[in-house]
């Protein structure tokens, strides 16, 4: 079975490397190689699994066969929509990051089609199952928006204000999922709460982002923050924000004039 990765960073080469250890044939595709089309890539695969940071996709997605099954593996993503136009697409998501995946760490993983459970067996993967996309992309996407928050608030993993703010924004996330038409019970699944927890502290980009702004308001992060293009995002209008999510309009109000 060969197996197409559009985005060949440290994500994608994980994922990678679980598919191959199962037998798979993988193709990567990195934008950063001029010499490298797409299609090359892409023609004859079973299956194509996309990679790349959010703010690449909508610049790869016009390129890629609609009639080829898409593993939607990129977080930052707000809506479903983004892939009404593919026939066949399913999405996975979770706490756990490249390096912990590549060094075969429990790993766990919301899936959304029980096609990727076969692809992705490993003794070290747990997985849970939901046929929720809309819900699994919005709360990959908003992890990064609420890590942010704990940074500037300066919450340290496990303490007594950290877990007080992980249960309020478990209950805001799901009022915000079920203001969209999702369901606010995919935040209990691994790719709500226990992707939050994961990223809600070091050495996640999105908390150390807030941790160093709340000391500094002029800083200008050197890597990509995914947090800050979900908050452009949904200062854009891409989802509907409900009063009672007091916290994300907080957020918002903070970053309102950042872009």
């Amino acid at each position: 079975m060969k197996i197409a990765i559009i985005g060949a960073g440290a994500f994608g080469t994980a994922l990678g490397g679980i598919l191959a250890n199962n037998g798979c044939d993988i193709d990567y595709y990195d934008s950063r190689t001029k010499e490298e089309r797409l299609y090359d890539v892409v023609g004859d695969s079973d299956y194509i699994l996309l990679a790349v940071p959010s703010r690449a996709v909508p610049y790869v997605l016009p390129h890629l066969p609609k009639n080829i099954p898409l593993i939607v593996a990129t977080k930052g993503i707000l809506s479903a929509k983004t892939f009404d136009s593919f026939k066949d697409y399913m999405v996975l998501s979770g706490p756990g990051f490249a390096d912990d995946i590549k060094a075969q760490k429990d790993t766990y993983f919301t899936f959304t089609d029980k096609r990727l459970v076969e692809l992705f067996r490993a003794n070290y993967v747990f997985s849970d199952y939901t046929d929720d996309e809309n819900g699994v992309l919005m709360c990959g996407s908003l992890k990064n928006v609420y890590a942010i928050q704990a940074g500037i608030l300066g919450l340290a993993r496990g303490s007594a204000d950290w877990n007080e703010y992980i249960r309020d924004v478990s209950n805001e996330m799901r009022a915000v999922l079920k203001s969209n038409g999702a369901d606010g019970e995919t935040v209990g699944l691994y790719c709500g709460i226990g992707d939050l927890k994961l990223t809600c502290g070091y050495p996640s980009r999105n908390y150390e982002f807030g941790d160093k702004y709340r000391t500094d308001l002029t800083y200008q992060p050197e890597k990509t923050v995914e947090g800050l293009s979900a908050i452009k995002k949904i200062l854009n209008h891409e989802i509907e924000v409900p009063s009672e999510a007091v916290i994300l309009n907080t957020i918002l109000k903070t970053f309102s004039t950042w872009f």
